[in-house]
């Protein structure tokens, strides 16, 4: 493992810093975060960022140069999240397209797809979203039971999606769809490029616990799709989607730099806070729940450094990337859990009036998530003690 980055990547990395010294939006950075009246809003607020980045050339980085990208490597890509964690920059609205849709379609899509859908995705100009999960196929998505059906030059769709995020913004959608129910699961799956705006294609926000609605329901009925916006062969969607499910977890960077703040903020915290007449970081059991949260994020450093050891060797990261996004989600949900533990009654509150403005309680809801989200945690052991480990299937 290599523990050092080169002189080169550290120049990259203080362009990059310097680059978001003088971009970021003053507003954003004076708590790292923003109040919208809206999701609207805000949605309206991260695209304008993202067009500002992509003017930069600081979307996309790892997307080819011919593609509008920068050819960033591994380590480039990576330097990058770190940083755009640690300025408490905002994510681009696009994310799907460009860390998802983006290399999938880049690595399996036709000339004609490449050049009619990646110029607008770096801008947002074209927001996408993926229409993967389902009522009853969510971390098995070789379970999914929307329908595509040829019917002369077009698939016709009809089933339902759930968890997609934006879909009410998105203009298309990277969509999984069974093409072929006689063959084995994994081999009868179809991936489409899908008009969120086309007839047949209706979206019902999810109301979440944080109160926002970025989530949605999406209905597709008898929805068509020309032959030509199906990514490889028809029973190749499996394979392909393996392309995109890689890439949505990643070496979890700016999971481990939005961790380290949150680590800091928990240290501040219980300096602040009192607890029988003294700080919280007094009490013996907050001081041992912050010394293994320290312990965790140095873990998770070290991890990525594996990781990004692997990538550079090019050797595939297989079931280990499970090992991540286990570890990383069920980390934060602790870490969330002392911050309320220190934050006391206040923990209840929200609104400008109060410590942190809420956003430590809405990170908190948020959080409860993440070990549901991009695989649940059950999942993600069954693939460990599967694949790993060499356990028998239970």
């Amino acid at each position: 493992m290599d523990l050092s980055f080169s002189a080169a990547e550290e120049a990259f990395r203080q362009e990059l810093r310097a680059w978001l010294a003088a971009n970021i939006p003053p507003a954003w950075t004076a708590g790292g975060a923003q109040d919208f009246d809206s999701l609207a809003d805000e949605v309206t607020f991260l695209r304008d960022w993202q067009r500002r980045l992509a003017e930069g050339r600081w979307v996309g980085i790892h997307w080819p140069r011919e593609y509008g990208g920068r050819g960033a490597t591994v380590i480039e890509n990576y330097i990058f999240q770190e940083e755009m964690a640690a300025a408490r920059a905002p994510e681009v609205i696009g994310r799907i397209g460009v860390n998802l849709l983006g290399p999938t379609l880049i690595a399996h899509g036709t000339d004609a797809q490449k050049r009619r859908y990646l110029p607008k995705v770096l801008s947002a100009e074209e927001i996408w979203c993926q229409l993967f999960s389902e009522p009853n196929a969510g971390s098995d998505l070789t379970a999914v039971r929307t329908r595509a059906e040829r019917d002369g030059d077009d698939w016709v769709l009809t089933g339902q999606k759930v968890w997609t995020s934006y879909a009410q913004f998105a203009r298309w959608g990277i969509c999984l769809a069974r093409t072929d129910p006689a063959v084995p699961k994994h081999k009868g799956i179809g991936y489409f490029i899908v008009d969120m705006h086309a007839p047949g294609v209706s979206v019902r926000p999810l109301r979440q616990l944080t109160g926002n609605e970025e989530f949605n329901e999406v209905f597709l009925e008898a929805v068509r799709v020309p032959a030509g916006d199906l990514i490889g062969a028809p029973t190749e969607g499996w394979q392909i989607a393996q392309t995109t499910l890689a890439h949505e977890r990643g070496t979890a960077a700016r999971q481990l730099g939005l961790q380290r703040m949150l680590l800091a903020e928990l240290h501040q915290l219980a300096r602040e806070m009192p607890r029988a007449g003294a700080p919280a970081s007094r009490d013996p059991v907050i001081r041992q729940q912050l010394a293994r949260h320290w312990i965790e994020v140095e873990i998770m450093k070290l991890n990525n450094w594996r990781t990004l050891t692997r990538l550079l060797r090019r050797e595939p990261l297989g079931a280990e990337s499970s090992i991540m996004k286990l570890f990383w989600s069920e980390m934060s949900q602790r870490m969330h859990d002392t911050a309320m533990e220190v934050l006391g009654p206040f923990g209840l509150l929200s609104g400008d009036s109060q410590r942190y403005s809420g956003r430590l309680q809405r990170s908190y809801l948020y959080y409860r998530a993440a070990t549901i989200f991009a695989g649940t945690s059950e999942i993600q052991r069954n693939i460990i003690a599967q694949r790993i480990l060499g356990l028998p299937r239970g």
